[in-house]
């Protein structure tokens, strides 16, 4: 099979030929349709894991089919259409993973981090941690939910997102925009905080009622002038001082959660946050039984990302592109 392997940190990644795996016991064998260039893929090669594992196939929005399975899987069989996630596996029996909350567990696994993911034709996944994909669902568009989309629907629901709250979005990229749509779904009003004013036709387009160009606006000023300001700051963009900017933003008993940020620390007053019961929180992707609950609102909603194919001979281009700032949209790696 052909794959693209991440080998050390800051080398760009390499295509070669790999003899396809086989599964194990619980283990399952897919056959790759498609997966997502994330961010995250960007930050393993530039050394932001020191818990990585080189060298690793990286990847972890993944749609595909099952191939094989291995002795004594239940409830897949082959031809089954399925996604794969970030979380890869935990250690099954801590209070956080009997309790539903995988992703918490101390000695969780990352896929295309730790664990081989979804640059290449195949990939071996533990069966429990795949999902099943709803019918109709295109796995193209779709592969992005098994990050970008589990992160966000998860996150707006951690921080308490609710029909007639008022939720601001910091950043409309992968996250961002998903997390717009999820907001307005949920039947809450929105507000779209980006660098410039470039990207506020794309925020009214996806429901946003409110663009606040940072540049040029005070955002945690502009957010208090919409109705008291925002009762949920979800930051989408890779830096931590953006999401710092708007906490004068939130209204009393606000929330600002972190999806997003930068290798900066986070620095808040204190004062401001006692007097008005303000919480800070920050949200990781989702353990399985999030994804399958993102996957069915998405299919119940109609939220797909704009995703654009590309080859597996692009993804070092696609990954490079990314880490300038560029590449055109949500790249998403297609197998015949």
């Amino acid at each position: 099979m052909r794959a693209a392997v991440a080998t050390a940190v800051d080398a760009p990644l390499s295509l070669v030929e790999r003899e396809t795996p086989e599964p194990g016991p619980g283990e399952v064998l897919i056959k790759i349709t498609a997966c997502g260039v994330c961010f995250s893929d960007l930050n393993l090669v530039r050394g932001h894991y020191p818990f990585a594992r080189f060298p690793v196939i990286p990847g972890h929005e993944i749609t595909g089919s099952v191939a094989a399975v291995g002795q004594g899987v239940t409830g897949l069989a082959v031809g089954d259409a399925v996604g794969a996630q970030f979380l890869y596996d935990s250690c099954g029996h801590c209070d956080y993973c009997v309790s539903g909350e995988q992703i918490l567990c101390p000695k969780k696994r990352i896929t295309g981090v730790v664990a081989d993911g979804g640059y290449a034709e195949y990939a071996v996944f533990k069966a429990g941690y795949v999902t099943p994909l709803p019918a109709g669902l295109d796995p193209v568009a779709a592969a992005p939910l098994m990050c970008a989309g589990i992160t966000a629907f998860n996150g707006l629901r951690n921080g308490g997102a609710k029909a007639g709250s008022r939720v601001a979005v910091i950043g409309a990229g992968g996250i961002g925009a998903l997390a717009i749509r999820y907001a307005v779904a949920m039947g809450a009003r929105v507000a779209v905080i980006g660098r410039s004013r470039r990207g506020e036709e794309q925020a009214k387009e996806l429901g946003a009622e409110l663009f606040i160009p940072s540049a040029d606006t005070d955002p945690a000023v502009a957010l208090k002038q919409w109705d008291g300001g925002a009762n949920l700051v979800l930051n989408a963009a890779p830096s931590t001082a953006a999401a710092a900017a708007t906490l004068g933003g939130l209204a009393p008993d606000g929330t600002l959660l972190l999806c997003g940020y930068g290798s900066e620390p986070l620095t808040l007053p204190t004062q401001p946050m006692v007097l008005n019961r303000l919480r800070v929180m920050a949200s990781p992707s989702g353990s399985p039984h999030n994804l399958r609950e993102t996957l069915a609102f998405s299919a119940a909603h109609n939220i797909l990302p704009q995703v654009t194919p590309i080859a597996l001979d692009q993804a070092p281009e696609a990954l490079e592109a990314l880490g300038a700032g560029g590449g055109g949209g949500r790249s998403v790696i297609t197998f015949g």
